[in-house]
């Protein structure tokens, strides 16, 4: 114990565990602690910066929920989720249980079923770091160490890396201080990390993202997706409610305006929006495995049903034309960027259900079936780099380890999104247009470039977008698939 902790606390009232048969009033118990502690910790940190220095430390806890079970007994083997492997007692950390009310109740519920045994809700051991408490009211700000005339440390808690990473989802976890198991697949603050961050990197605050999230690497789907955006926006059957720009701008009507902001954030995001978070979010990551990773990272604490590469690529085979599709199946991984979390040897699988969605998608948008799909989309191996200009390098190692790999195309991001999404358990697909074949001497010229996206890029965003309103009529059950599922799972999808 530090000096710090041996500090006398200023703390809210302590609240006993209760126990839950019904996951909404669990939830909504998660909701009533946390709503306490934030409130708290909120409170006394704006007498602090206001010049009332207080005499103690300021400590408020996340609430957690648990569960213990004794049985063996199997649950539904057909579920990747919603059970635990073996008896024996599970705990996880919750923040933002407004925000995750839906995750939670449904997760929660399944435990409950499956195991027959009530679930504890509850203060945790875990301290609500002051960032994070104020991080939902945009008129406060932390200040940065040295603009007081103490440090923010001596009073409040702040991010602790021991419990912001990946070692549960990488299953180098141990388990918690007191024993019990991991129940969900991020901490609280691991959660509360990348909500900061999706907030900044993509300028839409993390409530906006939907549970279909399609990735692309140029403006010009953005625009395509806007236009999609207000016909859907325009007919009142779609199902979809509103779309959301960068910086919070939400329009319910086809003719909204969305102001164009002086200058994008990192990754622009966009969200066609439809109840129960249940329409299709666009990210503008840029080019380079680097912007994918970080932008999964941080929407994977979302639990999304499913991520998809909508993007350009450079084709590798003399039978493709320029404008054809690819269907990845497999991946060659050289972005390197995940082998420390994910080393190159594990295998990414296809997963069948995004397979076939992209390529029915394909089938509709065309109008061509069949044995005639070969004349625009190959299926095949994509390459993943992380050097943009791999083709001025030696060719005949590059060349020969495409070839050997039966690589059908090549890009910079696609690899690395569908091995995060393998690494989160998120289901994942890649669907890329090819846009030049640097072997064949068809580069990215201007001109060849403007009637390339003028004619191709429409429909190659409206198929992403058929093929997430095909996953989202699928049971949640059968697209999280049992393919991405360790040894010893968390219960929480």
């Amino acid at each position: 114990m530090n000096a710090q902790d041996q500090m006398p606390f200023l703390m809210p009232n302590a609240a006993a565990p209760e126990a839950f048969t019904d996951a909404e009033a669990a939830v909504s118990r998660l909701e009533a602690l946390y709503s306490q502690a934030t409130r708290f910790l909120f409170d006394r940190f704006i007498e602090t910066i206001s010049g009332n220095r207080p005499a103690a430390r300021i400590r408020a806890f996340y609430p957690e929920v648990r569960i213990t079970t004794t049985s063996h007994a199997k649950a539904d083997s057909r579920l990747s989720y919603g059970h635990v492997a073996i008896p024996g007692t599970y705990a996880a950390t919750i923040t933002r249980p407004d925000l995750f009310r839906n995750y939670l109740v449904q997760q929660i519920d399944l435990l409950i079923r499956n195991h027959g045994v009530p679930v504890i809700v509850g203060p945790s051991a875990t301290p609500i770091p002051v960032h994070f408490a104020v991080a939902s009211n945009p008129s406060v700000s932390v200040p940065q160490e040295g603009v007081l005339d103490f440090s923010l440390r001596d009073i409040f808690d702040v991010p602790d890396l021991a419990t912001t990473n990946d070692d549960i989802v990488n299953g180098t976890a141990k388990p918690n201080p007191d024993g019990s198991g991991h129940l969900a697949p991020f901490t609280a603050q691991r959660v509360d990390y990348s909500l900061a961050r999706l907030a900044h990197y993509t300028a839409t605050d993390p409530a906006h993202f939907q549970n279909h999230v399609l990735f692309t690497n140029y403006q010009f789907y953005v625009d395509e997706f806007e236009t999609f955006a207000r016909q859907a926006l325009a007919d009142p059957s779609s199902g979809y409610t509103s779309f959301v720009a960068p910086g919070n701008h939400e329009i319910r009507s086809a003719d909204g305006e969305i102001p164009h902001p002086a200058k994008l954030p990192q990754m622009p995001s966009y969200h066609l929006k439809r109840r129960g978070g249940q329409g299709i979010s666009l990210v503008n990551i840029g080019v380079g495995p680097s912007n994918a990773k970080t932008a999964t990272d941080h929407i994977a604490v979302l639990r999304p049903h499913a991520w998809l590469m909508v993007g350009h690529c450079a084709g590798l085979r003399n039978s493709q034309s320029l404008g054809d599709f690819v269907l990845a199946h497999a991946y060659l991984r050289e972005d390197k960027v995940l082998d420390d979390d994910l080393p190159v040897w594990v295998p990414i699988p296809a997963l069948a259900e995004i397979q076939i969605a992209l390529q029915e998608a394909v089938a509709e948008v065309t109008r061509l079936e069949g044995f005639d799909l070969k004349r625009i989309m190959r299926t095949g191996t994509v390459a993943t780099v992380d050097n943009r200009n791999w083709e001025l390098r030696d060719q005949t190692g590059p060349v020969q380890r495409l070839s050997q790999s039966r690589a059908i195309a090549l890009d910079m991001e696609s690899a690395t999104i569908a091995a995060n999404g393998f690494r989160f358990r998120v289901p994942y697909g890649t669907l890329l247009c090819v846009s030049d074949k640097p072997l064949h001497g068809e580069l990215k010229l201007p001109g060849m470039a403007t009637d390339f996206y003028r004619t191709q890029v429409s429909r190659h965003l409206l198929i992403g977008v058929k093929a997430m309103e095909r996953l989202r009529e699928m049971p949640l059950e059968r697209i999280h698939s049992r393919k991405l599922r360790s040894f010893e799972e968390t219960a929480f999808l």
